[in-house]
């Protein structure tokens, strides 16, 4: 039995990439949630008017990976207190977000949240918004598994 967790921390191939290593994870996919637009493309997604963030659908096994352990590797792996920011991506797309599925994501989510801003490791506030899941909207076939078509497997700079 597998569970859905679906995050946005910026550009998704990256995002992808990093929990599609991970163990316990049996499938991920990108794509877009969060806006008001039907069926987006990347390129509508982009425009920055649609309200959509990139998204990564991870897919996982509870009994190797827990949703605890997902969260942590969100906060490791983006800024979470660069409003619609990346590095050198911007836009709303670009927000950081946690869209949970059920009550107890909901409360997993918050909960990590503020232990995340009591930790000290951040100098400014987080804006992660955690909000429920919507549609996703699975993005065009280029951009799944972007990196790793490409033998890469992270694109920060």
């Amino acid at each position: 039995m597998t569970d859905k967790a679906t995050f946005g921390a910026g550009c998704f191939w990256g995002v992808e990439e990093t929990f599609r290593q991970t163990k316990g994870v049996v499938a991920t996919a990108v794509g877009y949630m969060g806006g008001s637009m039907q069926n987006p493309t990347y390129q509508d997604v982009c425009t920055d008017r649609t309200g959509h963030a990139e998204v990564v659908e991870v897919e996982y096994d509870p009994a190797q990976v827990s949703y605890d352990q997902l969260l942590d590797i969100f906060w490791a792996n983006h800024d979470p207190t660069t409003l619609n920011r990346q590095g050198p991506d911007w836009g709303a797309q670009y927000r950081s977000a946690i869209f949970y599925h059920t009550p107890e994501q909901r409360a997993a989510a918050e909960a990590s949240k503020a232990k995340q801003q009591a930790s000290g490791r951040f100098r400014r506030p987080i804006v992660t918004e955690i909000t429920p899941a919507a549609t996703f909207w699975r993005a065009e076939e280029y951009h799944q598994q972007y990196l790793a078509k490409r033998g890469q497997t992270q694109c920060h700079l």
